[in-house]
């Protein structure tokens, strides 16, 4: 079943337009035509089955038909976990973005940090990552993509009755495993996090530095650990 995101309301007897994107992908990647099931889901009104409508070059609409899954259902109280990650290079970020969303984060927050060696992000293309994702996952939301700006600005703004825990490599910390969202996990760059870093997080009451385990883990496969082990259930 093909699932797209869109941003329009779904209510039974409407009609969503395609945007060209996903017209282009229902008729000449998928094959679809006139009659064909479609899933929609907006993040906001559940899940519903419609069935294309109407379709030329470039262009599509879909008739919305039966919610099958309504937005409470999407309700994991595991999933209340905001993800701050130092940028990687391209592919990395792209990765930890996508895995991140399929496991159900709810919120995306890269930043910079003393090592990163990445000066800038594609922020349209990480939204599409994160939708595409979404549809994959059969999940009914898509994560909230923050700017990706300085560590130190991140930290400011983050609440400060959410726990953020941070994964310390070669550091005498407590293993993560004993976490219950809502809560937050920080991942550093390619070389961890440098002197400047640390200090940096040392001013905050709501950092807790923890292990992800014995071995040392790329950047990318850290976040993916840390956000499992956060969600897993029993553990807190």
């Amino acid at each position: 079943m093909i699932r797209l995101h869109v941003t329009d309301k779904l209510a039974a007897g409407e009609t969503v337009v395609a945007s060209a994107g996903q017209a282009h992908y229902l008729g000449s990647v998928m094959r679809r035509s006139v009659g064909d099931a479609v899933r929609l889901f907006n993040g906001r009104d559940g899940e519903w089955n419609g069935h294309i409508a109407a379709m030329g070059r470039g262009k599509a609409s879909i008739a919305v038909d039966i919610l099958v899954r309504s937005q409470a259902e999407d309700g994991d109280p595991w999933a209340d976990i905001w993800l701050m990650f130092a940028v990687l290079k391209r592919d990395q970020t792209d990765l930890v973005v996508q895995k991140a969303t399929e496991l159900g984060v709810s919120a995306l927050l890269p930043v910079f940090t003393e090592r990163t060696n990445a000066a800038r992000v594609n922020a349209d293309r990480l939204h599409t990552i994160t939708i595409k994702a979404a549809e994959q996952s059969e999940r009914l939301t898509v994560p909230v993509l923050y700017p990706a700006r300085p560590l130190h600005e991140a930290l400011a703004d983050w609440p400060a009755a959410r726990p953020l825990f941070v994964a310390m490599e070669r550091a005498d910390a407590a293993p993560l495993g004993n976490a219950r969202p809502p809560a937050g996990l920080l991942v550093g760059p390619e070389g961890g996090f440098g002197p400047r870093d640390h200090a940096l997080l040392k001013q905050y009451d709501f950092v807790r530095p923890v292990s992800l385990g014995p071995r040392i883990l790329r950047a990318e496969t850290a976040a993916i650990a840390g956000v499992v082990l956060l969600q897993a259930p029993g553990c807190g």
